[in-house]
């Protein structure tokens, strides 16, 4: 069997630095497109992972919470360049976005008058069609049968009967439970191609650092506005399963519900993060600049690590018993059902509060259906979307 890192560990923090950079600035397309962008750069072009490597990187971050992505990202920079390689990929990859994301919030209160009015309205109504969208390829894919389409609809009641955080998680360990019992799950073949970066030791460490945040930051919030801003982030990253849109929900919960955010703003940067390179968790920069004090710069700063910490934790604490886990087939089968039941929360939050909050009137509601069917009939990226949304927007409001 051929050596599936062939260049591991022989590179530089620059090069990384340098290789991630250009695709922070030019991946337009979410998570699955940047997977198709890192094959293309890291294993066509570059050749720092080979085809098998690749697809087992990409199979260990699907079935972890968080940013697949940007876990795919960091794990590439961790084994080419070690620790100083993985933050170099990181922050390459996350800052043209975030940075992107602060600007925009940072100047959001300039958009006064008819054409900066439209242009919220266009980005909040197109933040309907874009989570349409990925609700409808996240149905296709992960609730085939009437089983798992049954979970999605169970889940949808759950956060009906109990809104907020504490709904989500009974939703998703339900689901759990529920895939679990079906059995649905296909056990990986024994060999694997991707070799641990870190010791089984230092793995512990890991799952040991991410568990106890996880506990302690909701008794440490009450002490600081900064901890509360961290423990917020923290906790709606940690139960991100199924890309970067499912964290809408969550991260509602967190920040529109206490009224860090006004709903309005909140749909006003998830539609704009639409139209931006990189991780779509880059939305966090907007939040915390947005946010109650500490906003600006230091709140970004605060929901950015926060965010993204947990599935790098989990990825670390995971990569050295990957090759047995996948060939579990009760884990597999369990996923499914938490995955389905990420489809139903994802499509509770489509009604509330990006439906309720985004379409005013049947006009706002065939724009959202022109911008869904430029994205699912016509194929067209985004931030396409997200440019006519903003030119309909402001047509509608001189109207």
């Amino acid at each position: 069997m051929t050596d599936p890192q062939p260049s591991r560990r022989n590179g530089s923090p620059s090069e990384v630095f340098a290789a991630f950079l250009m695709l922070g600035l030019t991946s337009f397309g979410g998570p699955i497109a940047h997977l198709g962008y890192f094959r293309t750069e890291f294993v066509t072009r570059r050749g720092w992972l080979d085809e098998r490597g690749f697809a087992d990187l990409v199979a260990l971050c699907q079935f972890l919470p968080g940013p697949a992505s940007s876990q795919v990202g960091f794990a590439i920079g961790l084994m080419r360049a070690g620790p100083l390689g993985a933050a170099a990929a990181f922050a390459a990859f996350t800052l043209p976005s975030a940075l992107l994301m602060i600007a925009f919030a940072l100047s959001s209160a300039a958009l006064d008058g008819s054409v900066g009015h439209g242009v919220v309205s266009g980005l909040k109504i197109v933040a309907v069609a874009i989570v349409a969208q990925a609700v409808l390829g996240m149905a296709r894919a992960l609730c085939p049968d009437r089983e798992r389409a049954a979970i999605a609809v169970l889940a949808v009641a759950m956060l009906a009967a109990l809104p907020g955080a504490l709904g989500m998680i009974g939703a998703i360990l339900a689901g759990a439970l529920a895939g679990f019992a079906l059995g649905r799950g296909e056990t990986a073949g024994r060999e694997n191609g991707l070799p641990p970066p870190l010791s089984r030791r230092g793995a512990l460490a890991c799952l040991a650092g991410f568990a106890a945040l996880l506990l302690a930051l909701p008794v440490l919030a009450g002490l600081t506005q900064g901890l509360a801003l961290f423990d917020a982030f923290y906790r709606a990253a940690a139960l991100v399963f199924g890309g970067g849109h499912v964290v809408l929900p969550l991260l509602e919960s967190e920040v529109v519900r206490p009224g860090w955010i006004s709903a309005e703003d909140f749909l006003v940067g998830y539609g704009a993060a639409q139209a931006m390179p990189g991780p779509l968790f880059s939305f966090a920069a907007y939040l915390g600049a947005l946010g109650p004090a500490p906003n600006g710069l230091a709140g970004a700063a605060i929901a950015l690590a926060a965010i993204f910490l947990p599935g790098f934790l989990l990825l670390l604490a995971v990569l050295p018993f990957w090759d047995a886990l996948r060939r579990r087939r009760d884990a597999q089968s369990a996923l499914q059902g938490a995955n389905a039941a990420v489809v139903g929360i994802l499509g509770a939050a489509l009604y509330d509060p990006v439906f309720t909050a985004g379409i005013g009137d049947m006009a706002d509601f065939a724009l959202a259906l022109a911008c869904f069917v430029l994205l699912v009939a016509w194929k067209a990226p985004p931030w396409v979307a997200v440019l006519v949304a903003a030119l309909g927007g402001i047509v509608l409001s001189l109207a």
